[in-house]
């Protein structure tokens, strides 16, 4: 308690019968009124300290005392209370509202569907009588971190680093996703809070509509011509690494499950690929990451080793939409490695460089996939010092390159084996304005028209009809892609993509020719759950005509996609 609290800062408790007033034990005034500095004179008696106050206050024509230099009286002493010893000390209110306890109370005892609509403030507004708003969230200072400083905002944008995976001395994200916020708001949320375990997702829906139609390959992920679907619905549990703090070893784990169309693209042979390389189902699940990991502080400036299946490096774009720039893909990132499963040892050298390595199975492949063969990765990641610039380059999928034949149920089939060296390079102009740019070379020897051989029956989006047509000796395929937003707003921004792509001999696409693509997109959050892109580009296929299943040179391309968390 405050020791310059007043006499209404206490809660009077009453004793037992026959415990004497706690004001008994109190010292006996002092003897004599003597004057204090300054001319009032202190009161004899029990309530000395109250005449003397009313003196400063209102003087009795002598020289005012300043309240301050006013003596503390003594406070009563303790007494003991059902076998307990009570204090007037303790019993004083702190500075916390009195009615807090109460809140928390009240937002404990609500059932979880309410605690959890309470995380999306439109159905606050419209439902007022069955969902009460949610009690104040306290202003929380800057979470500490060892990396440099963060080089724009998220929100607006979909990340606030360079590109960068694992991201080591950086603290996790602070927004609460509605489920969370339901949980640690419930009684047990303390201990939930306090095991750094998580589960959250989104829904990403998306509509589209352009000159195609059959299918909007080569393209990616928006495939199906004039239609609205479901793009994907994430379920993520995770328990992140604390890399911040340097004492202790620590340990992290993710398990992700995507459900939709964006399936096609995220998943790797051995992780239920039967769904496309036998199927060719529109739609499917994909256990995308699944890994644990562990985090050693006195390895140089941390050291992070994973074990299990990962997100690809060091792409601009990633599989998951909240985190991508655009609802689209480019063409470059559509036909690269989606996701490694293996060992991952990132070594923070200094402040601004990490080194990394990796054992895996290959592009797209699990262990136990029959095309899986023993792969490297290197990559090095640097920041400068004036916290502009950042480079992340990457050998990815290193091993003799060639494509990996094999049969199933008697049918001649395969998959890509692919080489590549890829790199990002990012320029921030000011805080609301910068560039990434990313290119890579590929190759690969012996491989087939159109990459990994799916099985499944022939459909209109595309995909089906078996292994390709062989390309004897050595495939190329190479470009480059560029990113540059613009911040408007705390929830807005304005985004520029431009890209040049060259497929040699039609091995990732299913036909030998140049690229390029032109889209511009605006992202609006509405707020920390929902999100809307919406955005208008043009494709053009120079050498053959490769939109529409081989029909056109060009497709132009009109589309959104809606993102709501959970």
């Amino acid at each position: 308690m405050p020791k310059t609290a007043t006499a209404a800062s206490f809660t009077m408790v009453q004793g037992p019968p026959g415990v004497p007033p706690a004001s008994a034990s109190a010292p006996p005034p002092p003897p004599s009124a003597a004057p204090l500095a300054g001319g009032v004179a202190l009161a004899a008696g029990s309530n000395a300290a109250s005449a003397s106050l009313g003196k400063a206050y209102y003087g009795d024509g002598q020289e005012t005392l300043p309240l301050e230099s006013l003596p503390q009286p003594p406070l009563p002493a303790p007494f003991t209370l059902g076998g307990e010893s009570t204090n007037f000390q303790e019993v004083a209110t702190s500075a916390q509202p009195p009615n807090a306890a109460l809140r928390v109370s009240e937002q404990q005892s609500l059932p979880f569907h309410k605690r959890f609509f309470q995380g999306y403030p439109a159905l606050v507004t419209w439902f007022p009588k069955h969902i009460p708003p949610p009690p104040k969230e306290p202003e929380e200072p800057e979470p500490a971190r060892r990396a440099p400083p963060s080089p724009w905002d998220s929100p607006p944008f979909p990340m606030s680093e360079y590109q960068g995976y694992p991201l080591i001395g950086v603290p996790p994200g602070t927004i609460v996703d509605p489920f969370m916020r339901a949980v640690l708001s419930s009684p047990w949320g303390p201990a939930v809070e306090k095991s750094r375990v998580e589960f959250h997702g989104w829904i990403t829906t998306a509509g589209v509509w352009g000159n195609c139609k059959h299918s909007n390959t080569p393209d990616a992920y928006w495939i199906v011509p004039n239609s609205y679907n479901l793009d994907q619905v994430i379920f993520k549990l995770e328990r992140e690494l604390d890399t911040v703090q340097t004492v202790h070893i620590d340990f992290g784990f993710r398990s992700v499950a995507l459900y939709g169309m964006d399936y096609r693209y995220t998943m790797a042979g051995g992780w239920g690929s039967d769904q496309l390389y036998r199927h060719n189902s529109l739609y499917g699940i994909d256990p995308v990451e699944q890994y644990f990991e562990i985090y050693i502080p006195k390895i140089f400036e941390g050291f992070v080793l994973r074990c299990g299946r990962w997100i690809a490096c060091p792409d601009i774009e990633t599989q998951y939409a909240p985190d991508n720039y655009n609802g689209s893909h480019s063409l470059l990132f559509s036909y690269d490695t989606y996701t490694q499963t293996g060992l991952m040892f990132s070594f923070q050298m200094t402040q601004r460089l990490m080194l990394q390595g990796a054992i895996e199975a290959g592009t797209d492949m699990a262990p136990w996939y029959v095309g899986a063969t023993p792969t490297g990765m290197f990559g090095c990641r640097w920041v400068s010092e004036d916290n502009n610039n950042s480079i992340y380059v990457c050998l990815n999928n290193i091993n003799n390159a060639k494509f990996r034949y094999f049969q199933i149920d008697g049918q001649k089939a395969g998959h890509d084996n692919f080489n590549y060296i890829v790199g990002t390079y990012a320029h921030r102009f000011s805080k609301k304005i910068h560039t990434k740019t990313e290119a890579y070379y590929m190759w690969q020897v012996d491989a087939v028209v159109g990459g990994s051989a799916n099985l499944g029956p022939v459909h209109g989006f595309g995909g089906g009809g078996g292994i390709g047509k062989f390309i004897p000796g050595l495939s190329k395929t190479y470009g480059v892609v560029n990113y540059t937003p613009f911040q408007l707003s705390d929830r807005d921004y304005f985004v520029i993509r431009n890209e040049w792509w060259r497929d040699e001999e039609g091995e990732r696409s299913g036909f030998p020719t140049n690229y390029s693509s032109h889209t511009v997109a605006l992202s609006h959050q509405f707020n920390d759950v929902l999100m809307i892109r919406p955005e208008i580009g043009f494709y053009h296929s120079y050498d053959h005509p490769a939109f529409d299943l081989g029909k056109k040179n060009s497709m132009l391309l009109y589309g959104f996609d809606l993102t709501l968390r959970f």
